[in-house]
This record gives structure tokens, C-alpha cells and sequence, in this order.
């Protein structure tokens, strides 16, 4: 299997840019504060693990990138859609059948907001749907 290691570093980087954006003031940050029941102090409190906290959240990134770029090479294969097609539909997929039931697990057993729930899990849907589309413009 070739693997396009640049397209699952750029679809990491998009990924991460959608959730600087998804995230902000300007879109859902202020809600998600909100609804986390964090204030500004908490977030300035918090602001010198960031960095490591970031850090992390890109080595995950970069991992979801990988696999996806995986699972896209075996579903272009075997469907011979269009890569960005292929990227979209795996993508959409992949959340379906595993990211948003373990967030909907942690939604029901872990007393959140459903407005949280749709918040966080609407992002993942972005963020999964960018780096297809990513992967199969580069890859």
C-alpha cells in the first residue's frame, strides 16, 4: 500500500485548523465554554498546558489521518469512486460507524448535554470530512 505521507500531514494540519475554527469565539467556542462549564480563568489557568495538551491532540490527528488514508486506498479500490468522493464517503463512514456511537457511549453514560454531544461530535464529522477530502486531492 503507498501511503502519501505528505497528504496525511496536510489532512492532520486541516484537521487541526477546522478545530482552531470550530472552536473559536467567532463559531462554537463560546457555547462549548458554556456548556463545559468552563469561565475565561479556567482557560487562562489552563493555557501553559496547551501546548502539550496541542501536541498530543496532533499525534492523534496524524494517526486518524493515517488510517483513513488506509481505509480510503482499500474503498477507492475496491469501489473506484473519484479520491475526493472515495475521501468523502469514508470519511462520513468511518464517523458513523465508530466515532459518533463511542461519543453517543460517552454521551449516555456520561451525563453531558445533548447540545454538547451534537457540538463536539458535529466537529469530528468536519474534521473527518476535511481530511478526506484532503487525502484525496493530495494522495
Amino acid at each position: 500500500m503507498n501511503i502519501n505521507y505528505i497528504a496525511v500531514l496536510a489532512a492532520a494540519v486541516v484537521s487541526m485548523g477546522v478545530g482552531f475554527l470550530w472552536y473559536s469565539p467567532t463559531l462554537f467556542g463560546k457555547a462549548w465554554m458554556k456548556l463545559m462549564g468552563y469561565t475565561q480563568e479556567d482557560l487562562a489557568k489552563a493555557k501553559k498546558e496547551m501546548g502539550k495538551l496541542y501536541a498530543l491532540s496532533f499525534v492523534a490527528t496524524l494517526v486518524m489521518a493515517y488510517v483513513l488514508t488506509h481505509v480510503m486506498i482499500l474503498s477507492k479500490n475496491f469501489y473506484g469512486y473519484s479520491p475526493v468522493t472515495t475521501g468523502l464517503t469514508t470519511a462520513f463512514w468511518s464517523w458513523l460507524g465508530f466515532v459518533a456511537p463511542v461519543q453517543l457511549a460517552d454521551e449516555l453514560f456520561g451525563g453531558k448535554r445533548w447540545k454538547l454531544f451534537c457540538l463536539n461530535t458535529g466537529y469530528q464529522l468536519a474534521s473527518l470530512l476535511a481530511m478526506g477530502v484532503v487525502i484525496g486531492m493530495i494522495g
